[in-house]
């Protein structure tokens, strides 16, 4: 479950650092009731960028910490052990 999460994060991230227009225009769609009027400034799309990046290399780091851990040792309910 939270490998899968952690790539959910990781795949929005890459989308966002890739195609930051559309995220905000569909972020702006949502967000507002009337968004013709609304226009983002310059820097909107490199917040989007960074915050995409950010979210992809947490990801990354997430699934590689996940996949080196060492396996837990299963708990046994013989009390003889």
């Amino acid at each position: 479950m939270r490998a899968a999460l952690l790539l959910a994060v990781g795949l929005v991230g890459l989308i966002q650092t890739l195609a930051p227009g559309p995220v905000i225009r569909a972020w702006t769609r949502l967000v507002y009731r009337d968004a013709a009027g609304a226009e983002p400034r310059e820097w909107a799309y490199v917040a989007a960028r960074v915050e995409g990046a950010a979210l992809a290399l947490v990801s990354l780091v997430g699934l590689f910490r996940l996949a080196t851990a060492p396996d837990p040792v299963p708990a046994t309910d013989d009390p003889t052990e």
